[in-house]
């Protein structure tokens, strides 16, 4: 870990370098009032093979604040990792970072991030959605400017499926071969939400924790073991999916926008990306539901120029911000204003995430008690997958894993 601050830290060292002044400014101009910021993001987003987008948001920000002289300081931090620095030292971290909405509770009980309010929270709250609002808020407090919806969707060989075929797994059965990640605990809850299984009710309410037990999940257990006999579904492992899609042995498979660069090679003209199909479970369509949330930009309590910080941070994850991502680096966009687009929502990537949010997800509970969930999940799928899970003993295996969901051994 220390080993890791210091690469950061370092790469801010080396970015600061000759940044003085964002948008030609000369630090100590008479009547502005100077200003440091230090912000953190992936490097994806500095590199020059990408566009730059960070440096080129920052001058368009000074340019745009003449009020301010001021100098910004770039560090490489993914969400991840920003905000585990962020929670672990604060006073020593970046004033604006990007961070994944299911870091929240980390962040905020280390009051490591800043709330807003005001004019600020109503332009956010103008900008996006009220449900991917959730995502960022506890407590009805605001944390975050969102950049992004992070979710997962289909992709599909255009040239097996039609449209109508994918709405319905067991249609897409009869016609292909399907790839599922069923022993992956961010994948396999699909089908549990399908049947009426919830987490922490709501996902904010800890109190009720997991509910993966009884008929209804025992129900998707039995289902899934028979899925798993059928010779057009196959197990997504180690890439198999993606390669699959390549040799042309696999024609539909689950991931996010990270693989969307691959399955275009892999499919060309024929790359399709639908929202999640339903399933037929004891003869009635019941629909997947895939785990969502986002990714956004936060501001650190202890920036000393806070006014300039909060700016900016509305500001990079604001129309302008998001359009300019898009372009350079097909981060997908959730401003409303964007997703009304022609030109984007052409982008069938976006159409499929954007659709998937809204319709096939729910909000992925970021309650503390919700790292007891992963390991279970994840054991039910091997466990199917391996045989040791079946028939006989699945109402034993789902009261199982039900009970570790619930316990804090895990």
């Amino acid at each position: 870990m220390l080993r890791k601050k210091c690469a950061i830290f370092l790469a801010a060292c080396l970015f600061a370098a000759g940044l003085t002044g964002c948008g030609g400014s000369v630090q100590g101009d008479e009547g502005r009032e100077k200003v440091r910021l230090m912000v953190w993001s992936p490097s994806e987003d500095q590199s020059k093979a990408s566009g730059e987008w960070l440096q080129k948001m920052c001058r368009s920000f000074a340019e745009e604040n003449p009020q301010w002289d001021i100098t910004f300081v770039y560090g490489v931090a993914d969400e991840a990792t920003a905000a585990t620095q962020v929670s672990q030292d604060p006073e020593a971290s970046a004033d604006v970072f990007m961070f994944a909405n299911d870091t929240l509770t980390t962040m905020t009980d280390a009051k490591a991030l800043a709330k807003f309010g005001g004019k600020y929270r109503k332009e956010i709250e103008e900008e996006n959605t009220p449900e991917l609002l959730k995502s960022l808020t506890l407590d009805g407090e605001l944390y975050g400017v969102p950049f992004t919806t992070n979710t997962w969707y289909m992709y599909y060989d255009k040239a097996v499926f039609t449209e109508e075929d994918v709405k319905n797994l067991e249609s897409m059965l009869s016609k292909g071969t399907v790839s599922f990640p069923l022993t992956n605990s961010w994948n396999l809850p699909a089908f549990y939400f399908g049947n009426g299984c919830s987490l922490f009710g709501d996902g904010t309410d800890e109190s009720k924790g997991a509910d993966f037990g009884g008929e209804k999940a025992v129900e998707v257990t039995d289902y899934l073991i028979d899925l798993l006999k059928n010779p057009n579904f196959k197990v997504d492992e180690g890439g198999s999916g993606i390669a699959g899609l390549r040799d042309g042995s696999i024609h539909a498979m689950f991931s996010g926008s990270w693989d969307a660069n691959n399955v275009k090679e892999a499919l060309g003209e024929n790359m399709g990306a639908a929202a999640l199909p339903t399933y037929t479970l004891n003869g009635q369509k019941k629909q997947l539901y895939s785990y969502a949330g986002s990714k956004a930009i936060g501001v650190n309590p202890s920036a000393k120029n806070m006014e300039a910080a909060v700016k900016l941070a509305v500001y990079l994850g604001g129309e302008k911000g998001q359009k300019l991502h898009y372009e350079l680096r097909n981060v997908i966009p959730c401003n409303k204003k964007l997703l009304e687009d022609k030109d984007i929502l052409s982008d069938l990537v976006v159409a499929a995430q954007t659709e998937t949010f809204d319709k096939t997800s729910v909000l992925q509970p970021f309650v503390p008690k919700m790292s007891n969930c992963w390991v279970p999940v994840e054991n039910m799928g091997k466990g199917i997958r391996n045989g040791s899970v079946t028939h006989e003993n699945a109402k034993e295996q789902v009261e199982a894993m039900n009970k570790a969901m619930n316990s804090d051994g895990i």
